[in-house]
């Protein structure tokens, strides 16, 4: 594009814009300067500042926005962030919603959210709700004021009224779309056709289902597609037992499936990665053997999947990359573009916990 080589390029006349996040060019001696940043990335000081300033898109490409932050971190360079904020009336700050720190998933969302909101001068705010996923109390005396913008991850949107300030823009993760300025979503259904498709394959007709008592987006979407992919098997039994997201919850639950009257099942599909542990926990409390008498999966690749014996069976998600590209989606808001739905893949982990159905 034009605009893009001209900035590329450093076409006379556009080594200084009005509005730069470039205005670290009169720091102390010693510090690194936006004319430092643009020498080592090979580029004008004018696509410095549309770079660091949020402005590129557009006008310069990825592979140069990219070569532009390099060379600031590799510099430690910083924008005079506080005359751009007062400039712009923004805080340069993020909330970042999640239901609980119980697991590593949420801190995976917030350092790949994090990683990307550095790259643009803002900051994180890690807000565990004390509700878990229920209403969300604002953390500040006014939200308005101190924050630009709002992430939730795994939350129900109308939760996070207090939050949200009356007009906060909200980008969603893993969570019903529903309200937010835009959503970032993992391919959850699909990887619940995985696992489904995986027991089948491997000859399991007597599935329990060990679901998540959490009354949430993302738990509706697996046993939704739990439901519908093993209910159009032929000869497929399908029942559901509740159980509580922890082990100890999920060895109980798992107990009352293996123990009920009836023909066992042969295979426990369960909603997260700490539910298969406990269930996991049951079979050997019961004399049972995992794979050979029962299979067990899990869902979302915790530490923990590959710490019990044998390693779960379960889904990847990817963590990591959906808070930076739920931090990726804010910015496009604040900055005015539009910013589109993203549903990013998951893949389905094979391991020693599944294996076909004893004879």
């Amino acid at each position: 594009m034009v605009a893009s080589g001209a900035a590329e390029r450093g076409v006379p006349g556009t080594g200084r814009t009005g509005d730069t996040a470039a205005d670290g060019d009169r720091t102390a001696a010693g510090r690194a300067t936006s004319r430092d940043v643009a020498r080592v990335a090979g580029v004008s000081q004018a696509t410095v500042s549309l770079v660091l300033g949020d402005k590129w898109s557009g006008r310069v490409s990825a592979r140069t926005a990219e070569t532009v932050r390099a060379a600031a971190r590799q510099l430690g360079y910083r924008p005079n962030l506080a005359a751009r904020s007062l400039r712009l009336g923004r805080t340069r700050t993020a909330l970042l919603v999640v239901p609980a720190l119980t697991t590593e998933f949420f801190a995976r969302v917030y350092t790949g959210a994090a990683r990307v909101a550095a790259d643009h001068g803002f900051g994180v705010v890690l807000y565990p709700s004390p509700e878990g996923v229920g209403p969300a109390r604002d953390p500040f005396d006014s939200a308005r004021a101190s924050l630009d913008g709002v992430i939730a991850s795994s939350m129900a949107a109308d939760a996070l009224a207090a939050v949200r300030g009356g007009g906060l823009p909200l980008v969603m993760l893993d969570s019903d779309p529903a309200d937010a300025a835009a959503a970032v979503n993992l391919d959850i259904a699909d990887g619940a056709r995985q696992v489904a498709g995986h027991l089948l394959a491997l000859g399991h007709r007597r599935i329990a289902h060990l679901a998540a008592t959490v009354d949430s987006w993302t738990f509706r979407v697996r046993a939704g597609a739990f439901a519908a992919t093993l209910g159009a098997a032929d000869g497929v039994t399908l029942s559901a037992e509740p159980a509580g997201l922890s082990v100890e919850e999920g060895r109980r639950a798992a107990e009352r499936v293996l123990a009920a009257p009836g023909p066992r099942p042969t295979a426990l599909v369960c909603d997260d990665d700490i539910l298969a542990a406990g269930a996991c926990k049951a079979a050997r409390r019961l004399g049972l053997r995992v794979p050979d008498d029962v299979s067990v999966t899990g869902f979302d690749d915790l530490a923990l999947a590959t710490a019990v014996e044998p390693e779960l069976t379960t889904v990847r998600l990817p963590a990591e990359a959906v808070g930076a590209a739920g931090m990726r989606a804010l910015m496009a808001v604040l900055n005015g573009e539009p910013a589109q739905d993203t549903t990013l893949p998951v893949d389905l982990l094979t391991r020693g916990s599944t294996a076909p159905p004893p004879r």
